[in-house]
């Protein structure tokens, strides 16, 4: 709300997401530590669409549920448009997530026992919105997916694709400043899985958002205006082939 608080003392913009030494490794059951993020530096400049790509298990989703709050690293820091965002307690954690970070995941998680406009107005309700007017809002969201049609379908009713459309839009709901879709069309053919980043892409640009997709799909990549390849615990610039 405050805008100054998102410019530096040098008068620059702070990076939305920005990463220092980040470091994350798991304890194993011999007591061992499993390294997987090591001294990563990264930083997400305001309305830039990235892509992070790399193999199963390299730590890609660690690494972005790090970014949105959901896990912690072992090392290092995250700062969210300058907020440290270790030093923050778990119910103000809650709240950035639930008002300034969308997510979609691929594994989409709809309600099964709510229709697809209930479970995009879930958000808005636990926000504080009254149900009417969050069913309201909850429309106009599946409008923009193409989806306002299915508004009264449950889950069970709809394809992958039109469920991944759900999330998007559910993800969104609360206006974000950052979106954060891992492994978005993980679960759905390519053709299918190509409207849903292309519609990413396009809500990107008309929201004004921020956003990182994490993916093993180069053909995704190209999507975005910039890529990395995590690899060994590193991240870095991704230099593809055009096209």
């Amino acid at each position: 709300m405050n805008e100054e608080k998102n410019v530096n003392l040098t008068g620059q913009k702070l990076p939305v997401i920005k990463t220092e030494q980040l470091g994350k490794a798991y304890l194993l059951p011999d007591q061992q530590l499993l390294p997987v993020l090591n001294g990563i530096d990264f930083e997400l400049k305001a309305g830039e669409l990235v892509a992070i790509m790399g193999v199963s298990g390299v730590g890609k989703t660690t690494f972005l549920n790090i970014l949105g709050g959901l896990d912690h690293p072992t090392e290092g820091r995250v700062y969210f448009e300058g907020q440290d965002l270790l030093a923050k307690s778990e119910a103000e954690m809650a709240e950035l997530r639930n008002k300034k970070i969308g997510f979609v995941f691929q594994f989409i998680y709809l309600l099964p026992e709510f229709t697809a406009a209930e479970n995009i107005a879930i958000p808005l309700i636990i926000a504080g919105l009254d149900k009417n007017q969050a069913l309201s809002q909850a429309r106009q969201a599946l409008q923009e997916v193409g989806m306002d049609h299915r508004h009264d379908f449950r889950p069970a009713q709809l394809s992958g694709g039109e469920q991944q459309r759900i999330a998007v839009a559910r993800a969104l709901i609360n206006e974000p400043k950052l979106l954060l879709a891992d492994e978005p069309t993980g679960n759905l053919d390519w053709k299918t899985g190509e409207t849903i980043i292309k519609l990413i892409a396009e809500l990107h640009r008309r929201k004004g958002l921020s956003s990182i997709i994490v993916t093993h799909n180069e053909k995704i990549a190209r999507f975005c205006q910039k890529s990395y390849l995590m690899e060994s615990g590193q991240l870095k610039l991704f230099e593809g082939e055009e096209g």
